[in-house]
Protein backbone atom coordinates (compact mmCIF):
# COMPACT_ATOMS: atom_id res chain seq x y z
CA UNK A 1 0.00 0.00 0.00
CA UNK A 2 1.40 3.47 -0.87
CA UNK A 3 1.99 6.32 1.54
CA UNK A 4 -1.26 7.66 2.98
CA UNK A 5 -2.31 11.04 4.28
CA UNK A 6 -4.13 10.71 7.59
CA UNK A 7 -6.07 13.65 9.03
CA UNK A 8 -7.49 14.21 12.53
CA UNK A 9 -9.98 16.98 13.26
CA UNK A 10 -10.40 19.25 16.27
CA UNK A 11 -13.70 21.15 15.91
CA UNK A 12 -16.90 22.07 17.71
CA UNK A 13 -20.16 20.38 16.80
CA UNK A 14 -23.44 21.12 18.56
CA UNK A 15 -27.06 19.99 18.38
CA UNK A 16 -27.86 21.35 14.90
CA UNK A 17 -27.41 18.39 12.56
CA UNK A 18 -28.09 20.36 9.36
CA UNK A 19 -25.44 22.88 10.33
CA UNK A 20 -23.06 20.04 11.15
CA UNK A 21 -23.55 18.53 7.68
CA UNK A 22 -22.61 21.85 6.10
CA UNK A 23 -19.55 22.05 8.34
CA UNK A 24 -18.57 18.47 7.48
CA UNK A 25 -18.77 19.34 3.78
CA UNK A 26 -16.31 22.19 4.33
CA UNK A 27 -13.93 20.06 6.39
CA UNK A 28 -14.02 17.22 3.86
CA UNK A 29 -13.19 19.67 1.10
CA UNK A 30 -10.32 21.12 3.15
CA UNK A 31 -9.02 17.62 3.85
CA UNK A 32 -9.29 16.79 0.15
CA UNK A 33 -7.08 19.77 -0.73
CA UNK A 34 -4.53 18.32 1.71
CA UNK A 35 -4.76 14.99 -0.12
CA UNK A 36 -6.25 13.16 2.86
CA UNK A 37 -7.06 9.50 2.42
CA UNK A 38 -8.49 9.13 5.94
CA UNK A 39 -10.38 11.85 7.82
CA UNK A 40 -11.30 11.32 11.49
CA UNK A 41 -13.93 13.70 12.88
CA UNK A 42 -14.79 13.97 16.61
CA UNK A 43 -17.37 12.06 18.59
CA UNK A 44 -20.67 13.95 18.46
CA UNK A 45 -20.05 15.25 14.95
CA UNK A 46 -23.76 14.85 14.26
CA UNK A 47 -25.71 16.23 17.22
CA UNK A 48 -22.99 17.00 19.76
CA UNK A 49 -22.42 15.51 23.19
CA UNK A 50 -24.15 15.77 26.57
CA UNK A 51 -23.64 18.96 28.58
CA UNK A 52 -23.32 17.38 32.04
CA UNK A 53 -21.08 14.35 32.42
CA UNK A 54 -22.33 13.34 35.86
CA UNK A 55 -26.04 14.07 35.55
CA UNK A 56 -27.06 14.14 31.87
CA UNK A 57 -30.47 15.70 31.29
CA UNK A 58 -32.69 13.08 29.61
CA UNK A 59 -34.71 15.87 28.01
CA UNK A 60 -31.71 17.47 26.25
CA UNK A 61 -29.78 14.54 24.82
CA UNK A 62 -28.27 14.74 21.34
CA UNK A 63 -30.63 13.85 18.48
CA UNK A 64 -30.59 10.10 17.83
CA UNK A 65 -29.87 8.96 14.27
CA UNK A 66 -30.10 5.56 12.62
CA UNK A 67 -27.25 3.76 10.86
CA UNK A 68 -29.21 3.67 7.61
CA UNK A 69 -30.54 7.22 7.90
CA UNK A 70 -30.13 10.06 5.37
CA UNK A 71 -27.52 11.87 7.46
CA UNK A 72 -24.90 9.13 7.21
CA UNK A 73 -25.75 8.58 3.55
CA UNK A 74 -25.03 12.26 2.95
CA UNK A 75 -21.66 12.03 4.70
CA UNK A 76 -20.80 8.94 2.64
CA UNK A 77 -21.60 10.85 -0.53
CA UNK A 78 -19.40 13.75 0.62
CA UNK A 79 -16.58 11.33 1.41
CA UNK A 80 -16.38 9.84 -2.09
CA UNK A 81 -13.03 8.03 -2.35
CA UNK A 82 -11.94 9.31 1.06
CA UNK A 83 -12.50 7.22 4.20
CA UNK A 84 -14.31 9.34 6.80
CA UNK A 85 -14.94 8.49 10.47
CA UNK A 86 -17.47 10.34 12.63
CA UNK A 87 -19.47 9.90 15.83
CA UNK A 88 -23.10 10.39 16.81
CA UNK A 89 -25.89 9.14 19.07
CA UNK A 90 -27.33 6.00 17.51
CA UNK A 91 -31.03 5.18 17.64
CA UNK A 92 -31.21 1.40 18.01
CA UNK A 93 -34.90 1.20 18.80
CA UNK A 94 -35.21 0.44 22.49
CA UNK A 95 -31.78 1.88 23.32
CA UNK A 96 -29.43 4.74 22.50
CA UNK A 97 -25.73 4.15 21.90
CA UNK A 98 -22.71 6.41 21.57
CA UNK A 99 -21.52 5.24 18.18
CA UNK A 100 -18.75 5.81 15.67
CA UNK A 101 -18.75 4.81 12.03
CA UNK A 102 -16.37 4.74 9.10
CA UNK A 103 -17.86 5.52 5.70
CA UNK A 104 -16.83 6.16 2.11
CA UNK A 105 -18.70 6.61 -1.13
CA UNK A 106 -19.22 2.84 -1.05
CA UNK A 107 -21.23 3.13 2.19
CA UNK A 108 -20.67 1.87 5.73
CA UNK A 109 -17.24 0.33 6.30
CA UNK A 110 -17.16 -0.08 10.08
CA UNK A 111 -19.23 0.56 13.21
CA UNK A 112 -18.43 0.74 16.93
CA UNK A 113 -20.57 1.32 20.01
CA UNK A 114 -18.76 2.86 22.98
CA UNK A 115 -18.02 0.18 25.58
CA UNK A 116 -16.57 2.09 28.55
CA UNK A 117 -18.79 4.74 30.12
CA UNK A 118 -17.51 7.36 32.57
CA UNK A 119 -19.51 9.02 35.33
CA UNK A 120 -23.23 9.30 34.45
CA UNK A 121 -23.17 8.29 30.77
CA UNK A 122 -24.87 5.00 31.59
CA UNK A 123 -27.93 7.00 32.71
CA UNK A 124 -28.43 8.10 29.11
CA UNK A 125 -26.83 5.45 26.90
CA UNK A 126 -26.47 1.69 26.65
CA UNK A 127 -22.94 0.30 26.46
CA UNK A 128 -21.46 -1.52 23.51
CA UNK A 129 -19.80 -4.85 24.10
CA UNK A 130 -16.90 -5.51 21.73
CA UNK A 131 -13.99 -4.19 19.68
CA UNK A 132 -13.66 -5.41 16.09
CA UNK A 133 -11.27 -4.38 13.32
CA UNK A 134 -12.50 -4.05 9.72
CA UNK A 135 -11.07 -3.57 6.24
CA UNK A 136 -11.08 -0.17 4.51
CA UNK A 137 -9.38 1.46 1.50
CA UNK A 138 -6.67 2.68 3.93
CA UNK A 139 -6.09 -0.79 5.36
CA UNK A 140 -7.40 -2.74 8.31
CA UNK A 141 -8.42 -0.42 11.12
CA UNK A 142 -10.47 -0.12 14.29
CA UNK A 143 -12.64 2.45 16.04
CA UNK A 144 -13.06 3.53 19.63
CA UNK A 145 -14.70 6.44 21.44
CA UNK A 146 -12.91 8.68 23.97
CA UNK A 147 -13.05 6.89 27.36
CA UNK A 148 -12.47 3.55 25.62
CA UNK A 149 -8.80 4.53 25.22
CA UNK A 150 -8.35 4.69 29.00
CA UNK A 151 -8.42 0.89 28.99
CA UNK A 152 -5.35 -0.79 27.37
CA UNK A 153 -7.38 -3.91 26.58
CA UNK A 154 -9.52 -1.97 24.10
CA UNK A 155 -6.66 -0.94 21.82
CA UNK A 156 -4.94 -4.30 22.30
CA UNK A 157 -8.09 -6.11 21.15
CA UNK A 158 -8.11 -4.10 17.92
CA UNK A 159 -4.40 -4.66 17.30
CA UNK A 160 -4.79 -8.41 17.86
CA UNK A 161 -7.65 -8.34 15.35
CA UNK A 162 -5.25 -6.96 12.75
CA UNK A 163 -5.85 -3.20 12.97
CA UNK A 164 -2.80 -1.23 11.78
CA UNK A 165 -4.65 2.08 12.22
CA UNK A 166 -6.86 2.94 15.19
CA UNK A 167 -9.16 5.97 15.05
CA UNK A 168 -10.21 7.29 18.45
CA UNK A 169 -13.09 9.78 18.23
CA UNK A 170 -13.56 11.97 21.30
CA UNK A 171 -15.69 14.51 23.04
CA UNK A 172 -13.09 14.74 25.82
CA UNK A 173 -13.48 17.65 28.23
CA UNK A 174 -11.16 19.34 30.66
CA UNK A 175 -11.39 18.12 34.25
CA UNK A 176 -14.77 18.81 35.86
CA UNK A 177 -13.52 18.17 39.41
CA UNK A 178 -10.09 19.81 39.42
CA UNK A 179 -10.27 22.80 37.10
CA UNK A 180 -6.97 24.38 36.05
CA UNK A 181 -6.56 28.02 35.08
CA UNK A 182 -4.53 27.02 32.01
CA UNK A 183 -5.30 24.15 29.66
CA UNK A 184 -1.66 23.03 29.68
CA UNK A 185 -1.99 22.36 33.43
CA UNK A 186 -5.24 20.43 33.17
CA UNK A 187 -5.14 16.81 34.34
CA UNK A 188 -7.45 15.55 31.60
CA UNK A 189 -5.45 17.39 28.95
CA UNK A 190 -2.32 15.57 30.09
CA UNK A 191 -4.09 12.19 30.20
CA UNK A 192 -5.61 12.69 26.75
CA UNK A 193 -2.14 13.12 25.21
CA UNK A 194 -0.60 10.39 27.36
CA UNK A 195 -3.15 7.76 26.33
CA UNK A 196 -2.80 8.65 22.64
CA UNK A 197 0.96 8.06 22.64
CA UNK A 198 0.89 5.10 25.02
CA UNK A 199 -1.76 3.14 23.11
CA UNK A 200 0.06 3.67 19.81
CA UNK A 201 3.40 2.55 21.28
CA UNK A 202 2.00 -0.40 23.25
CA UNK A 203 0.42 -1.88 20.16
CA UNK A 204 2.81 -0.51 17.51
CA UNK A 205 -0.02 0.95 15.43
CA UNK A 206 -0.84 4.29 13.83
CA UNK A 207 -3.19 6.23 16.11
CA UNK A 208 -5.51 8.95 14.76
CA UNK A 209 -7.14 10.95 17.56
CA UNK A 210 -9.88 13.57 17.05
CA UNK A 211 -11.70 15.69 19.61
CA UNK A 212 -14.33 18.34 20.11
CA UNK A 213 -13.41 21.94 20.91
CA UNK A 214 -15.38 24.75 22.54
CA UNK A 215 -18.05 24.43 25.22
CA UNK A 216 -21.26 22.47 25.65
CA UNK A 217 -23.22 22.92 28.86
CA UNK A 218 -20.74 22.69 31.71
CA UNK A 219 -18.05 20.97 29.65
CA UNK A 220 -15.03 22.62 28.01
CA UNK A 221 -13.47 20.41 25.35
CA UNK A 222 -9.73 20.05 24.85
CA UNK A 223 -9.13 19.80 21.10
CA UNK A 224 -5.61 18.31 20.80
CA UNK A 225 -6.30 16.22 17.69
CA UNK A 226 -3.26 14.30 16.51
CA UNK A 227 -1.71 11.54 14.44
CA UNK A 228 0.71 9.31 16.39
CA UNK A 229 3.27 6.89 15.00
CA UNK A 230 3.78 3.30 16.20
CA UNK A 231 6.62 4.41 18.49
CA UNK A 232 4.36 6.86 20.32
CA UNK A 233 5.80 9.85 18.46
CA UNK A 234 3.35 12.64 17.55
CA UNK A 235 3.54 13.16 13.79
CA UNK A 236 1.03 16.03 13.57
CA UNK A 237 -1.27 17.76 16.03
CA UNK A 238 -3.58 20.68 16.73
CA UNK A 239 -3.87 22.51 20.04
CA UNK A 240 -6.98 23.64 21.93
CA UNK A 241 -8.56 25.48 18.98
CA UNK A 242 -10.08 23.96 15.87
CA UNK A 243 -7.81 22.62 13.19
CA UNK A 244 -6.70 19.74 11.02
CA UNK A 245 -3.68 17.58 11.89
CA UNK A 246 -2.34 15.88 8.75
CA UNK A 247 0.51 13.38 8.55
CA UNK A 248 1.88 11.45 5.58
CA UNK A 249 2.54 7.86 6.63
CA UNK A 250 3.49 4.63 4.92
CA UNK A 251 1.36 2.61 7.32
CA UNK A 252 2.53 -0.88 6.36
CA UNK A 253 6.19 0.13 6.37
CA UNK A 254 6.08 2.04 9.66
CA UNK A 255 4.15 -0.65 11.52
CA UNK A 256 6.43 -3.39 10.16
CA UNK A 257 9.55 -1.36 10.98
CA UNK A 258 8.39 -0.79 14.57
CA UNK A 259 7.88 -4.57 14.99
CA UNK A 260 11.07 -5.69 13.26
CA UNK A 261 13.03 -6.43 16.47
CA UNK A 262 10.51 -5.99 19.28
CA UNK A 263 7.09 -7.33 18.28
CA UNK A 264 4.78 -6.65 21.21
CA UNK A 265 1.88 -8.72 19.96
CA UNK A 266 4.03 -11.80 19.30
CA UNK A 267 5.89 -11.43 22.58
CA UNK A 268 2.80 -11.42 24.80
CA UNK A 269 2.80 -13.93 27.69
CA UNK A 270 -0.92 -14.35 28.43
CA UNK A 271 -0.37 -17.30 30.77
CA UNK A 272 1.54 -15.00 33.13
CA UNK A 273 -1.22 -12.42 33.50
CA UNK A 274 -3.76 -12.28 36.28
CA UNK A 275 -7.22 -13.39 35.11
CA UNK A 276 -9.79 -10.76 34.22
CA UNK A 277 -12.17 -9.57 36.95
CA UNK A 278 -15.60 -11.20 36.83
CA UNK A 279 -17.14 -7.86 35.90
CA UNK A 280 -15.02 -7.73 32.74
CA UNK A 281 -16.52 -10.97 31.43
CA UNK A 282 -19.89 -9.26 31.18
CA UNK A 283 -18.54 -7.09 28.34
CA UNK A 284 -17.73 -9.96 25.98
CA UNK A 285 -19.48 -10.64 22.70
CA UNK A 286 -22.37 -8.67 21.25
CA UNK A 287 -22.41 -5.95 18.65
CA UNK A 288 -19.46 -4.07 17.25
Amino acid sequence: MPTLRLAAVAAHFGRDVERALLKIAGIVEDARTHGADLLVLPYGTLGGYIGDLRHPDPDSLPPALSLDGPELRQVAELAGEMTVCLGFTEDAGEQLYESAVCVSGDGLLGHHRKVHQPAGESLAFAAGSSFRAFDTPVGRMGLMIDYDKTFPEAARSLALDGAAVVACLSAWPASVTDRASRMTQDRQSRLFDLYDSARAAENQVIWVSSNQTGVMGGLRFLGQAKVVGPGGDVLARTWSKGGLAVAEVDVEHEVARSRRVLHHLKELSPDAYVGRPAAASNQEGGSA
